[in-house]
């Protein structure tokens, strides 16, 4: 079986310019959409961690001439190169050969992996072939390194002043060799940079009216620090990331830019780093205050009810959440009127607050919110345009609601509901609680 590959390129410290890797996917699952690559996702995040910045992502199939040209690349471009994948008993895995022929080498037997391989045969009982001793085989100018977890050994090569590092596509055992042995070797073998992030995660405001809202102080960041637009629906991050050599210095300098920023942004700031999203700031607030929220959705499906229980403690404000689907469960459920759906149509302002009213009644809350709209892709039975939404909050006080428009498709329109209804909900507890 041939597992997709990936390769890496890291220089050397004779080369001048700094640390770079690039990762390159090599097989056909990928490219045909029948796997997903996440071995590069995870590679990247941990070379990141060290030092070692990611310039490249690059798939090809499982082709000799594919694979030697993006290696040519690679060592033109990069400066370690890491490869997973291709390493299996069978034809199609052709990774230790193509290596071969790129270094200009042969391929020798190893005693040690074949006899690492008879033992795991052994005890798993299963019989040891000729085509199993094959994976025994590795090009003599490489370092093996020890999978424990499978079959096929790793490979470290020291040529043309690039490291390349050769590892199975199976992603247990790319974990394993990774942790256990490649990232050590580089940050032995590497003088590496100091790199960090930090993201402050925003709601309400699209991705070009915040880059004019803080072009000035963007214009001013220093040299070292750079500003990254990371939209998604309903939410935007940004990310800070410095790169240097001096720890000290380059998270005094993020702090620094981080305070200048808060202000710029204070009204649609939510948290720092991606364990602040709004469902986790709305649950806090909620337990802080101790205070509950009950949930009655219709166009959102749940997913406002899977976002806050997904998170631990739930269960200390969240009471519960209703999904009214149609107009006939709203009435039965939370007490909507058929008089008010008629007049005002079931993708309504006075719907909305209905339901809010209703489900906080009913599961007896201190808030409640509650979404109706037309999700698409057709208009259903509403006289509404598709992206039409409207969000209602019930709180101790009374209730009140906003009506939005976002567009399509179907599943943009359900996140950006969900999140439009807690960032509501948020700023009604911040304003008055």
């Amino acid at each position: 079986m041939c597992f997709y590959s990936s390769i890496f390129a890291v220089s050397l410290p004779s080369k001048s310019h700094q640390l770079k890797a690039e990762i390159i996917t090599i097989g056909d699952e990928i490219l045909i959409g029948q796997i997903v690559d996440t071995n590069s996702q995870w590679m990247a995040i941990e070379l990141n961690k060290i030092g070692v910045s990611v310039s490249q992502i690059t798939s090809v199939q499982d082709e000799r001439g594919l694979i030697l040209e993006a290696l040519k690349l690679a060592e033109k471009n990069a400066d370690i190169v890491l490869l997973t994948g291709g390493l299996g008993p069978t034809k199609d895995d052709i990774t230790k050969h193509t290596l071969a022929r790129y270094f200009q080498d042969t391929l020798v037997l190893n005693a040690s992996i074949v006899s690492h391989i008879q033992e795991m045969f052994s005890k798993r009982g299963i019989p040891f072939s000729e085509l199993n001793r094959q994976q025994g085989l590795v090009p003599s100018k490489c370092v093996p390194l020890h999978n424990a977890l499978g079959t096929a050994s790793g490979m470290w090569f020291d040529e043309n002043e690039t490291v390349f590092v050769s590892l199975p596509g199976v992603p247990y055992e790319m974990k394993g060799l990774m942790v256990d042995q490649v990232l050590p070797k580089i940050q032995k073998t590497f003088t590496l940079p100091y790199i960090l992030h930090k993201t402050l995660i925003t709601y309400g405001m699209g991705e070009s009216a915040v880059a004019l809202r803080i072009e000035a102080w963007e214009n001013q960041l220093p040299e070292q620090v750079r500003l990254a637009y990371l939209p998604s629906a309903g939410k935007l991050r940004l990310r800070l990331s410095g790169k240097g050599f001096s720890k000290e210095l380059l998270t005094a300098q993020i702090e620094k830019e981080v305070k200048r920023l808060e202000p710029l942004i204070a009204d649609i700031l939510v948290g720092l780093e991606d364990t602040q999203n709004i469902e986790v700031v709305v649950g806090q607030l909620l337990r802080e205050k101790a205070m509950t929220l009950a949930v009655a959705e219709s166009c959102t499906g749940g997913r406002i009810s899977s976002l806050l229980t997904a998170n631990p403690g739930a269960s200390d404000f969240f009471v519960g959440g209703l999904v009214a689907y149609t107009a006939a469960l709203k009435t039965k459920e939370l007490n909507v009127s058929e008089q008010l759906i008629a007049m005002h149509s079931v993708v309504s302002p006075q719907v909305a607050e209905a339901m809010a009213l209703g489900v906080r009644q009913k599961m007896n809350s201190d808030f409640a919110i509650a979404t109706t709209g037309n999700a698409g892709p057709s208009a259903d039975q509403t006289d509404k345009e598709v992206g039409s939404v409207c969000i209602a909050v019930a709180t101790p006080e009374g209730v009140f609601s906003e009506e939005f428009n976002f567009g399509s498709p179907r599943e943009k329109v359900v996140q950006r509901s969900s999140f439009k209804a807690l960032e509501m909900l948020r700023k009604e507890i911040l304003k008055n609680y």
